[in-house]
Order: structure tokens, then C-alpha cells, then sequence
């Protein structure tokens, strides 16, 4: 065996016995989820699927379907520092990043002192971010981009892994401020919460209207979670996913060739969305078990992914097509 080969079986071990390792916490990770949170399994799948690719992810549903409680969950289980911030129109980007103070010392020199705001946490959770105004919402997605903070000319990095999980209510609009098309692609991926199903709601029912509450108890470390992410990277990706990815996501823009879409489309998704079905994949393999993404895992993430990249035009709506039919209409074509 040559030395090259060698290395590369050395290493293609290594890697196995850490994605055995990873499975063996990935595992304790659902485990401990699913001790508090009742149904709502892909949900949590495609939650965790992001927090494993190294994005942020924006929760779509209505009240009362355990948002904020899935983020305190996933907080305590990873064993990271969340924290959670409710959007309202006042609240200003000061509020979220920090400020500057004066203080002064025993001698009576005065000197700025920087207070950081509660962006500084591991997990964070921004609660209905659509009530915020534009400059602040700006704020906070240009940190969640850049993965650190500018006051006064002065650069505060961010604690990492960061990671933001905002909701948005997808009924209530009065007095709210939408997220333009270019901060949403920020979002690796839009998961919406749907009602649950009858057996889970029961569940509910009986385990969080007694005196004793389910709480959720820490598996994993936050140095540990970094190592994970940092194997999803590390993943390797056949030339078929390759392929289907690059396919699918080509054929949602109008001008290559889909009439469907040159029909429905009025804008498509762009190449952050080939990175994130590439990303989302690996990780949507190793949290089920696998040691590489299939084809599989491309088109049941094409929703979460691309749902919130493109927008249909205007005599699409009016038929009233949403943009999860066009999606399921482009992975039936690509299957």
C-alpha cells in the first residue's frame, strides 16, 4: 500500500469512528429533545439540521406550538448559553447589540465602557422578529452574517457556535415590518410549524397540565457541538447529490429552460441556496445515521430551503399557487 492510500485509510477510520461518536450523541441529543418536546418530530429534525450545518433558522407557525420552548429545550440539551429577545416596534439595535457607558475612576478620569446586549449568547432566540423595525432587524441580521458587532468603531466578536432561531407569526401582519427577500436569505432554512397531530396534542394535555413538568437535561457541551459541525464539513458528497442539487435549485429560476417556472416564478433562488441544500444534506445524513447525503436528503429539504429564496409572480398568486407547490412540482420533475 502506498503512503498516500495509507493516509487515506487512516483517515477515512478516523472520520468513521467520530461519526460513530457523533451518532452515539446525536442520539442522546433526540432523546433529550423529545423528553419535552411532544410530536413535532420534523421539526425538530429540521432544526436540529440547521444548528448542525452552522446556520440560523427562521420558525414560521402560529402561537402555541412550543417555538419558544423548542429553543430553551435545544439550549439546555446542547448545552449552550440561550437567550431569548421579544421583537417589538420600539425596540432599538442598541437594545439587542449593546452600548457604550461612561464611567469614572477613583482618580476622576472618565472612560467608556462597553455593556453587550443580550446578541451575545450562543443561542438566540428572536421572538416574532417581523414586530421590529427595519434598522433593527438589520442589526441584528447583518451580526448574524458577519458574526460580530461594530460600536463606536470598536469590533466585538460573537460567541461561537452562534446561532439564531427567530419566529415570525404567520397570520397576525398588522403592525409588523417583513423581512425583505436579501435579509431572509441570511436563514438557512424556514421550518414551519404545523399544528400536531392527535396522539401528540393528547400527550400534551396530560404531561403539561399536572404538577410535574418535563425539564430537559444537558447532553452535550458546546465544544462538542463545534466538533459535530465541524464533521458535517468534513463529509463527503457523491457526485449524484452533486448534481441534484445543482439541477433542482437551476430549475427554480425562470430563464433556464422550465416552463413551469418561467410561468410561476417571478424570481429564484441563488447560489446561497446550492450551499445550504449541500450543507443541510450532510447534516440531515449524519443526524439520521448516515455517513454521506443521498438524493433523498436534497428533496426533503428543497421546502425548508428554498421556500423563502423565491417568490412567485403575481398572476401565480392570484390562481392562488403558493411557493411549496411550485417546489413539490420541481422535485417531482427532478425525481
Amino acid at each position: 500500500m502506498g503512503v498516500m492510500a495509507k493516509d487515506k485509510a487512516i483517515s477515512d477510520a478516523d472520520m468513521i469512528a467520530e461519526a460513530e461518536a457523533a451518532l452515539a450523541d446525536l442520539a442522546r441529543i433526540r432523546a433529550g429533545v423529545g423528553k419535552v418536546i411532544f410530536g413535532q418530530e420534523m421539526v425538530v429534525e429540521r432544526t436540529m439540521v440547521a444548528i448542525l450545518a452552522g446556520g440560523h433558522a427562521l420558525l414560521v407557525g402560529v402561537p402555541g406550538l412550543a417555538k419558544t420552548k423548542l429553543v430553551e429545550t435545544l439550549g439546555t440539551v446542547l448545552g449552550l448559553d440561550a437567550r431569548r429577545i421579544q421583537f417589538t416596534p420600539d425596540l432599538m439595535p442598541s437594545d439587542i447589540l449593546g452600548s457604550e457607558v461612561m464611567e469614572q475612576d477613583e482618580a476622576g478620569k472618565r472612560f467608556f465602557r462597553f455593556l453587550p446586549g443580550p446578541i451575545f449568547a450562543q443561542l438566540l432566540m428572536a421572538d416574532e422578529i417581523n414586530r421590529a423595525s427595519p434598522r433593527t432587524q438589520s442589526a441584528l441580521l447583518q451580526a448574524m452574517q458577519e458574526y460580530h458587532v461594530t460600536i463606536a468603531g470598536a469590533r466585538h466578536d460573537l460567541p461561537a457556535p452562534f446561532h439564531v432561531l427567530a419566529t415570525q407569526n404567520p397570520l397576525e401582519q398588522e403592525g409588523t415590518y417583513p423581512l425583505p427577500e436579501a435579509q431572509l436569505d441570511r436563514f438557512l432554512m424556514q421550518v414551519d410549524i404545523l399544528y400536531p397531530e392527535l396522539e401528540a396534542e393528547r400527550r400534551i394535555l396530560l404531561e403539561t397540565t399536572g404538577m410535574a413538568d418535563s425539564r430537559a437535561e444537558n447532553v452535550l457541551s458546546a465544544e462538542r457541538l463545534r466538533a459535530i459541525q465541524a464533521l458535517v464539513r468534513r463529509m463527503p458528497v457523491p457526485e449524484s447529490v452533486v448534481e441534484a442539487i445543482l439541477t433542482l435549485v437551476r430549475s427554480a429560476r425562470p430563464g433556464n429552460g422550465n416552463p413551469d417556472t418561467d410561468k410561476h416564478v417571478a424570481w429564484g433562488p441563488g447560489p446561497r441556496a446550492s450551499q445550504a441544500l449541500t450543507l443541510c444534506a450532510r447534516a440531515r445524513a449524519l443526524y439520521d445515521g448516515r455517513l454521506a447525503p443521498s438524493v433523498d436528503d436534497v428533496h426533503a429539504l428543497a421546502e425548508p430551503v428554498l421556500q423563502h429564496r423565491m417568490a412567485l409572480t403575481f398572476a401565480a398568486r392570484a390562481e392562488g399557487m403558493n411557493v411549496r407547490d411550485v417546489i413539490a412540482r420541481l422535485v417531482k420533475a427532478s425525481a
